[in-house]
Order: structure tokens, then sequence, then C-alpha cells
């Protein structure tokens, strides 16, 4: 700041100089012709000449303004090399100026501005003309001297400016190295700044670290102690133990004693359950041939939503032979006949008819009291006897919803044939544990117009009927097989119903005039069943058939009416013809002929090997609770009686 003051201070020393000497050098002759010529005294020309030090006349708050910047300048420099600045030597500028002032002030007579002459007093003027000048010339040596004072400060002032210049050179050198070594540092201090977050960084993350590793050896000094305490147990355990294994050895030794004894005992108790078990089945089998191979039960369906409810004594259910307690096996039916007359004119009292089989179920029975009757003939197919079971009855009687069930996922309304394989299975579950294994393998055929059609088909097969043929299952053979069919093997409930499903779907159906969907067809479910005992070598095998017939009714009240009343009919003749057919083989199997008519029908035909001697038949007849339906009621429960009247020979297992 001082280098500054000083230089700018020499600056105007030095145009404050260059302007006297200029003025010096003027002629004081022209300068007075000059006065002479304006008509102005000399006393105000003197005042025109600048003033000593006119461009310095400055206070110190205005020179320090001027400076202010470069304070401002060196202050951003930081701690910085000081410099001592010297000042110059000789008397202070302002000091000098302050003289010249006095000096340059424009001389007075006795303090008086002199009187202006007249102008013809020349004399006077040129006397006054010498005064001034002689005044001029003093004037003129006050301001030699002074001149020759100022140059030799002059001198010493530029002498100054240039060691001045010099180390102002020199400093501003010194400011640039200050300068690039600030920079130099500020960008070492960014880099440090950053390293030193780095490393602040990675001892936050270290400390965390340490103290999640103190945190796991806390942990793990629990855990060691934890550990080391199950293992003083686990020690005094196993003390314990070893001395339990001394004396469990002992008992073992007693144990494989009476292991080999019970061993022994329990092969001798095999023997013996064997031996029962063969009772059992020889016990069930007389049981059921009391009971009879053929039997038959008669089942009344209940009156649908939107049907005429029958009168009272249309269908009369005796109680059975023990009482009221005891399952009722009479039936007895009323009809009355408009045609016939008394003597007197008086209609004719109705007849009543009276039936007598095995088991007759009223309207309100239940599927599972259905089952629960025939679940021991069931049983009989896994002891190797073969089993048939038909559903028989006019059209709209209930055949269908006795053998499948009904429509939906009721459990209460499921028919024979899911109940008879759940029951299959669970008695097989519990002869596993016997030494009995079992397969079970499923087909589903039936017989329309005297073709045999698979229900069980898919695809391009789907309800053809002319590719399936019953033949024989090879030379010599006595079992049966359907060409072409499909043989599913099942081991649950779930792939039975899927079976089941899929055969609704391919059964021909069509509405006649006694119900709006009428089977067609005879549709027979047929399961294989093998057995075998490996440890004893013993097999057997029984096929078990639940036969859904087909309608059976006279030709006026079932024949169609529309475009298709051919087609109707000759269903109505082959379905007929097969249930007389199997009238036939059954009369002819109960009075021990020596030709039995089995291939007169393709359903005779494929189950004549369930219905020979060596079968269980049980037979259902379905009727209509309706009056309307009298009459084909009265020919379904005729036919059931003369199947009831039949006695066939002592069934045998089939047994290997």
């Amino acid at each position: 700041a001082q280098l500054l003051f000083f230089i700018i201070s020499s600056c105007a020393f030095f145009t404050f100089i260059l302007r006297i000497s200029l003025s010096q050098q003027r002629p004081p002759l022209m300068e007075v012709k000059g006065n002479l010529e304006l008509k102005t005294p000399l006393v105000k020309a003197s005042s025109r000449l600048p003033l000593p030090g006119s461009r310095l006349k400055r206070g110190p708050d205005q020179m320090e303004d001027a400076l202010e910047p470069a304070k401002k300048r060196t202050r951003g420099l930081g701690a910085v090399t000081k410099v001592n600045i010297t000042r110059p030597r000789g008397p202070p500028l302002r000091t000098a100026l302050k003289a010249r002032r006095k000096k340059a002030a424009p001389p007075m007579v006795a303090g008086k501005k002199p009187g202006k002459r007249p102008a013809w007093d020349l004399k006077g003027q040129l006397y006054d003309l010498n005064e001034e000048l002689k005044r001029y010339r003093e004037k003129n040596q006050a301001l030699d001297r002074d001149n020759q004072q100022l140059q030799e400060q002059l001198k010493e002032a530029q002498q100054q400016a240039k060691t001045l210049g010099t180390e102002c050179s020199t400093l501003e050198e010194e400011l640039t190295r200050v300068r690039t070594q600030a920079e130099q540092g500020q960008q070492e201090l960014g880099h440090l700044r950053a390293h030193v977050s780095e490393i602040e960084e990675q001892l936050s993350t270290k400390e965390e670290l340490l103290q999640e590793l103190q945190k796991e050896q806390l942990e793990l000094q629990e855990e060691r102690r934890a550990l080391a305490t199950r293992l003083e147990e686990q020690e005094r355990r196993q003390q314990a133990l070893e001395a339990a294994l001394s004396s469990s050895q002992a008992e073992v030794v007693c144990l494989r004693q009476e292991t080999a004894s019970q061993a022994t005992l329990l092969a001798e108790r095999g023997d013996q359950l064997h031996g029962l078990e063969m009772e059992r089945r020889r016990l069930h089998n007389q049981l059921q041939e009391l009971k009879g191979n053929i039997r038959v039960f008669c089942r009344v369906r209940p009156v649908l939503a939107g049907e005429p409810v029958p009168s009272s004594g249309f269908l009369l259910f005796p109680p059975g032979p023990a009482g009221p307690s005891d399952p009722p096996t009479c039936l007895s039916l009323s009809r009355s006949d408009d045609r016939r007359a008394t003597l007197s004119g008086a209609p004719a009292p109705p007849t009543r008819h009276d039936f007598s089989f095995d088991r007759v179920f009223p309207p309100g029975s239940r599927q599972d009291e259905v089952f629960e009757e025939i679940s021991m003939l069931v049983q009989s197919a896994l002891d190797g006897y073969p089993v048939c079971i038909f559903a028989y009855g006019q059209t709209g009687s209930g055949k269908t919803f006795t053998m499948e069930g009904g429509p939906g996922e009721d459990p209460q309304l499921e028919g024979l044939i899911p109940r008879a394989l759940r029951h299959l299975f669970s008695v097989a579950q519990e002869m596993n544990g016997q030494g009995w294994t079992y397969s079970f393998v499923a087909s589903y055929v039936e017989i329309y117009n005297e073709t045999v059609r698979d229900l069980l088909a898919t695809g391009t097969r789907k309800g053809q009927g002319g590719e399936c043929e019953i033949r024989r299952a090879g030379p010599g053979s006595e079992e049966l097989t359907v060409t072409n069919a499909r043989y599913v093997p099942v081991s649950c409930e779930k792939e039975v119903e899927a079976l089941l499903h899929l055969a609704r779907q391919n059964r021909a159906v069509a509405r006649t005039a006694q119900n709006e969907r009428s089977s067609r067809s005879h549709s027979v479910f047929q399961l294989q069943i093998s057995g075998e005992h490996a440890a004893r070598g013993l097999q057997c095998g029984a096929p078990l058939n639940l036969v859904d017939l087909a309608g059976s009714e006279r030709l006026d009240p079932g024949l169609a009416l529309g475009p298709g009343e051919r087609d109707r009919l000759r269903e109505t003749q082959a379905i007929n013809s097969s249930l007389s057919t199997l009238g036939l083989v059954i009369m002819a199997l109960s009075n021990k002929e020596s030709h039995v008519p089995y291939r007169n029908s393709k359903l005779t035909y494929l189950l004549q090997n369930s219905l020979g001697g060596s079968a269980k038949m049980l037979m259902f007849v379905n009727i209509s609770p309706l009056e309307e339906n009298v009459s084909e009621s009265l020919n379904s429960l005729r036919f059931a009686s003369k199947v009831n009247q039949c006695v066939i020979g002592t069934a045998r297992a089939n047994k290997k």
C-alpha cells in the first residue's frame, strides 16, 4: 500500500515540475505584452499559473479510499512475506508543496493593489513595468532555486522510484510465486481433505466392523459358554447312557431270545390268521349262498317335482317278517280297471298284486342304505367270486340313479359304482397288511342295437362301435374281452370319477314318451380284480359287473313321436330282445339245461362268465311310483319275481 501511494505521489509531482519548467521557459516580455493586450493586471495573470501541489491536494481519507482496492488485493494472499519499504530521504513532499505555495503567492505592495496610471503617463507605466519586471526576476530566481531543489529531490525520487520499481518487480515475482504456492497448497489441501474424508469413511467402516466383531465375539462367548454347559450335560448323559447301555445289552440278549420265540409264534399266528381268513371267505360265501346266488331287490323311486302324487293305497310296503323294525321284503300294488264293472253297474274294486323279494326299498330309501345291502356281495369279488349286479326297470324308474348316482358332486347321491369301488379300495388296503396285493382294471362299454361301443373312447374313436367285438382272451381261455376297448388301471376314487364322467358323455340317450332323457343302451361297467399273496403263492381273480340296463317298456307307450320313429322302434325292439334273452338265460341256468342261449344277445354273451353257476348275481328292479305307469311296473315286477324264483348252483371261487 505504501509503495502504491508513493508511486501515485511521484507521478503527480513529476507532472507539477514539468508545468513549472514550461512556465519558466516563457520570456517575461512576452508575458508583459500579453498582459498589456488583455488589459489585465499582472497580479490576476499570476493567479492563472498552476498552483504547486494542486493535483496532490487530497486528504488522507481520500488517499486511503484510492488505495483501498490495493489493500483488498493484498488481503487475499494470506500470510505473505512482509517487505519493509523505507520512505524517501529528504523533506516530505507535503511540506515542500506548502513552502512553494507560499513563495508563489503574488507580491503585493504594502498589501495594496497598485493603481492604474493614465494613458499619457508612459514614464510611470515604464517604471511600473520595470518594477514588475524586477519582481518577476526575483520571483524567477526564487523559482530557480526551488527548481534546483526540486530537481535534486526529483533525482532522489527517481532513484527511489527505480529502487522501488526493482523492489516492486521483485515483490510481484514473489507475489506470483506465493500465489502459485498458495494454489498448489489449495490443491494439496483439497487432496488432503479428500484423503482425510476417505480415511474417515474407512475409519467409520472399520469402527462398525469392529463393533460387529465385538458383538459377534460376545455372542460367540455366550454360545461357547452354552456349549460348554451342554457339553457337560452331554457328558453326564453319556455316562448315564453308558451305564444304561451296559444294562441294555443284557436286556438285548433276553429280547433276542424273546424275539425268536415271538417270530415263531408270529408265524404260527400268521398261519392261523390265514386259516381264519380262508374260513371267513368260506363262511361269507355260505352266507351269500344261503341268501341266494340270485337275489332280487326292488326299489321304488320317489315322486319328483311336478309329478302327480299317487293315491295312498296305490303302493303299500308291509313290514318285514320280524316286525316293523325289520326291513320290508314285500310290495303290494293296487290297480283299478275302468273297463271292469259289477252286475249292478258300479265300478269294480281295484285289483291288488302282492310281490315278495329279498329286500324292498321304499321311496325314502337313501343311497347308502341300498349299498349297505350289497356291500357283502361286493366283498365276494375280492374273495375271487364273479359278481354281477343289474338295474332293471322301465324308462324313468331310477336305474341310472341307482347305479351311477345323481347329478353334481353330492356324496349323499353317489351310486353303487363309485361306492363299490371305494369299498374295494378300502378293503384291499386292509388286506395289504395280511400279505395280499390287489390290482384293478376298469372298462366301460355299452350295447346299442346289438352293437358294442366303448364309452371310454376318446379322439377319433369316440362314438364308433363297429370296431369293438367280443372275443376270447386266448385259445382255450374262458375269459372274454372286448377288442379295441380301453382297459384302464385304477387305484383311487378320482380316477373312477373321471371314467364315469367320460362314459356319461358318450352314452346314447334319447327322448321318449316315458322320459325326457332315456338311456337307449345297456351300459356295462366291468372291474377285473386280481389278488396275490406272494408269501404263500396264492392268486385269485374275478370280475365285478355293474350293469345299467336300458328301459324296458312295450312298444306303444315307449314309442317316440316325430321324424325318428323308425330309429326309436328299432332301439325298443333290440332292447326288449336282449332283455328277453337275459330272462331265458337265467331260466336255462336255473333249470340246469344243457344249452344256455348266451349268444342270442351281445349282453348275455359278454356277461356269461358272471351268470353261470360260479357267479353271484343281484338284480335291482326299479319301478315308478306313478299310477300312470302301473302297467309297466307290473311287467317289471313279474319279470323280477320269475328271476327271484330261480336257483343256480353253488358258486366257486377262481383261485390258483
